[in-house]
């Protein structure tokens, strides 16, 4: 699907290498684990089920987890208006729209492709933006929907989720079942791959997961011509997101990966940003920044 939002080479390159090597370690790791245990198999098609039910109905999963809902134009003028003409600008299809009754200002775009796509912004940041910074805040959500990046991280995050589910596996049922010797070192061999895979994927997935933010507030700035509102609603997002209780960030975390602005992040570049799924604020506001001057020269 073509769309007026500037095309990112770099995020499709890494959306590329990342699906290859994944796919590569997907494959090595299922061969190993059905010439080490016959019991593997079952776990890959529960693991595989999971996908699929995780692909086709990520956005009605993600919606129910955080109580959203899907709204009509008459329900929510402004918002509806707002995405229209985004999506009018991007020439691009209009996903549907949905509200999340929550306090934690934020947004995420869920789908497994752009004609199945969910846009979602909470009450929290209705509140807290401005008309311009809200627009800035979708047209980086629509975006993720037209590069497709939604999908590819439902999907690369499905081997990290089956390493998962094999190391458990392994730890609370046949590593304690079996007392044979032989069959204790394959289960250990077993959970031993799986917590490296799972590391390995976790990495990756990380890593596409700040590209695709960077790019998507590029991409989302160059089509509004704005980023000036972008990098205003970062900055408030992040300071209230600071205000609200850690319980309520805590029970939002999960979905970092797919907000606009993480619910609990790590501060400056360190160790920890390896493990982030955002890019620091400095970075995002820095990118910005640059984005603005170049418009601005353009102008």
């Amino acid at each position: 699907m073509k769309t007026r939002f500037a095309p990112d080479r770099g995020l499709s390159r890494r959306m590329l290498v990342t699906s290859f090597l994944l796919g590569l370690l997907y494959v090595g790791f299922v061969a190993l684990l059905i010439a080490l245990t016959e019991s593997a198999v079952l776990a890959v098609l529960i693991a595989g089920g999971a996908l699929f039910v995780q692909y086709w109905f990520s956005d009605r999963i993600a919606l129910y987890a955080m109580r959203g809902r899907i709204v009509t134009p008459e329900e929510a003028p402004q918002l509806h208006g707002a995405i229209d003409r985004l999506c009018a600008l991007a020439d691009m299809p209009k996903p549907r729209v949905a509200i999340a009754d929550v306090d934690l200002p934020n947004a995420f775009a869920t789908g497994r492709n752009p004609k199945n796509a969910v846009v979602c912004v909470t009450t929290g940041i209705m509140r807290r933006l401005d008309a311009d910074e809200l627009e800035g805040v979708l047209s980086h959500e629509l975006s993720h929907v037209a590069h497709r990046d939604v999908a590819v991280m439902t999907i690369a995050s499905f081997l990290g989720v089956l390493a998962g589910l094999i190391t458990r596996f392994g730890l609370y049922g046949g590593l304690s079942r079996n007392r044979d010797q032989n069959a204790a070192v394959v289960v250990l061999t077993v959970i031993l791959v799986s917590v490296a895979v799972y590391a390995i994927s976790f990495l990756l997935t990380r890593a596409l997961s700040r590209y695709r933010e960077l790019a998507a507030d590029r991409a989302g700035a160059m089509l509004t011509g704005r980023p000036s509102a972008l990098a205003s609603a970062l900055t408030k997002i992040s300071g209230d997101i600071a205000r609200i209780p850690s319980r309520d960030l805590r029970q939002a975390e999960a979905f970092n990966a797919f907000f606009f602005a993480p619910a609990i992040s790590g501060k400056g570049a360190s160790l920890s940003s390896l493990f982030s799924t955002h890019p620091p604020l400095e970075t995002r506001l820095d990118r910005l920044g640059v984005l603005s001057r170049e418009l601005g020269e353009q102008a």
